[in-house]
C-alpha cells in the first residue's frame, strides 16, 4: 500500500516489543482512551513480552499500545488497543493487532486470537480477519467477542470451540 511500511505498518512508525521502560508511556495511551487497565497487569504482560508498542522512529514517542493475556495456552487474547487520539486512522491500531496475530503464529501452540470489544469497532476487526459474535460472557449490551484462527498451530486444539486445527 502507498504511503505504508513493511507489513502494513504505517511509515515513519514501528511496531515492537513493549519494554519496562515503554509501561507508563503504554499506560498513557491506554488510558487516554479510557480504557479500563491495571498497571501491574500491563507491568506484567511487558514482562511476559505480551505488549507491543507503536513508536515514531523519528522520535521514539510511542503513539500505540497493545496489552495480550494468555487465557489459556492455545489461546492469546487482545485484552487492550489503544492509539493516541490524533494519531487514530492512519493504521497504526491494525498494524498492532496484525503485529499480535503475527506473534500468535509463530507460537506452535497458540491455534485462536480473540478479543472483546465495542460493537462500533465490528469493522477494525473483521478488516483484520476476525469473525465477530455477540459477547454472551460479560452480557454486556454493544460487546461483541472476536476471534480469528492462526496458521501457526498444526494440530492444536482451538479451547473456544474444541476443534483440531488441521
Amino acid at each position: 500500500m502507498s504511503g505504508e511500511g513493511s507489513a502494513g505498518v504505517p511509515d515513519g512508525v514501528a511496531i515492537e516489543p513493549a519494554t519496562p521502560e515503554d509501561r507508563l508511556d503504554s499506560l498513557r495511551v491506554l488510558d487516554a482512551a479510557m480504557l479500563e487497565t491495571d498497571s501491574a497487569q500491563v507491568a506484567e504482560r511487558i514482562d511476559a513480552g505480551d505488549a507491543l508498542v507503536a513508536r515514531f522512529k523519528k522520535t521514539g514517542a510511542v503513539v500505540g499500545a497493545l496489552v495480550a493475556t494468555r487465557p489459556e495456552p492455545s489461546r492469546y487474547h487482545v485484552d487492550a488497543v489503544a492509539v493516541r487520539r490524533a494519531r487514530r486512522g492512519r493504521g497504526i491500531g491494525s498494524a498492532l493487532v496484525a503485529a499480535a496475530v503475527a506473534r500468535a503464529e509463530r507460537e506452535e501452540a497458540v491455534a485462536v486470537v480473540t478479543a472483546a470489544f465495542d460493537a462500533k469497532l465490528r469493522g477494525f476487526y473483521t478488516d483484520l480477519g476476525f469473525t465477530a459474535v455477540p459477547d454472551t460472557e460479560t452480557q454486556e449490551a454493544g460487546r461483541l467477542r472476536g476471534r480469528r484462527a492462526v496458521d501457526g498451530a498444526a494440530g492444536a486444539a482451538d479451547s473456544e470451540s474444541g476443534e483440531r486445527r488441521r
